[in-house]
């Protein structure tokens, strides 16, 4: 019969002993099985973080063999996004890169960095859509400030930047807030704001998205996970979106800050 089906005995005998037996991981694909109800993004890496964060040592090739046969495995990042170009020539003055992909530093809101990014409700069509404009700190990914407008005007930018400039008062160093040459980042309204509070401006290449890849890297992450299907009004939306950049800066960890999320690793350097 074995011939037959192609299954080498070893491997019936291996199967037929482990009938009636209990599980012996029983407990930890339990803990594992909550942790990727609250992080439905978790990969197995992240798993393990969040493992050691409760606690519980364990080899990563367990939780990969555990998370597979459960069908755990995050396919949140396999889907195709839809991306939004604020670049719509020279109207202003562009600014030198100054970051020049040097995203690295030791210390709170000294690299800031800002984009714009669109996204769609209901039938997805040009009419129901809105834009978020949010400003992080590279120092932990954190999003220290942000808005949500029905347009990509100036006026979108700003209100996070006015927040940014309130928290930033009393630095002994100065900020550099860096972004893509979009018409927003090339107003006057902006530059002139940025020279009056003492903040150096940089500014991606054109049409080079690495020179801004830690905010390009957080609006796939958005999108991927926190927009997984199309949300029926525009309010709903809006209610995901802060919900989950709130989960994302409180709750969600990083590999590379060893396991804190954005927020938890801002509060080690005070």
């Amino acid at each position: 019969m074995l011939k037959t089906i192609k299954i080498p005995r070893s491997t019936y005998y291996y199967l037929k002993s482990k009938i009636g037996k209990p599980d012996k991981h029983s407990k930890i694909t339990k803990v594992i099985g909550d942790i990727k109800r609250a992080n439905k993004s978790y990969g197995y890496r992240r798993v393990c973080l969040e493992l050691a964060n409760h606690g519980y040592q364990v080899n990563h090739k367990l939780v990969l063999k555990i998370m597979k046969s459960n069908h755990w495995l995050s396919t949140a990042y396999s889907r195709k996004l839809r991306k939004y170009n604020s670049y719509k020539g020279q109207v202003g003055k562009i600014s030198k890169n100054l970051i020049n992909r040097k995203f690295k530093t030791d210390r709170p809101y000294q690299k800031l960095t800002t984009d714009i990014s669109e996204f769609r409700y209901g039938s997805l069509d040009t009419d129901h859509r809105i834009y978020l404009s949010p400003i992080m700190d590279l120092y932990s990914g954190e999003i220290i400030s942000f808005n949500i407008s029905d347009h990509p005007t100036v006026e979108c930018v700003m209100k996070p930047l006015e927040d940014v400039i309130e928290r930033i008062k009393g630095l002994k160093y100065r900020t550099t807030i860096h972004s893509d040459q979009g018409i927003q980042y090339q107003s006057h309204v902006w530059q002139h704001t940025l020279t009056t509070n003492n903040i150096f401006q940089s500014m991606s290449r054109k049409g080079n998205c690495l020179d801004n890849s830690p905010m390009e890297s957080f609006f796939h992450i958005m999108k991927a996970e926190a927009i997984e299907t199309a949300y029926d009004s525009k309010e709903n939306l809006v209610s995901a979106m802060k919900l989950w950049i709130d989960y994302y800066n409180n709750h969600q960890i990083k590999i590379k800050l060893g396991g804190k999320s954005p927020i938890q690793y801002r509060e080690l350097s005070a």
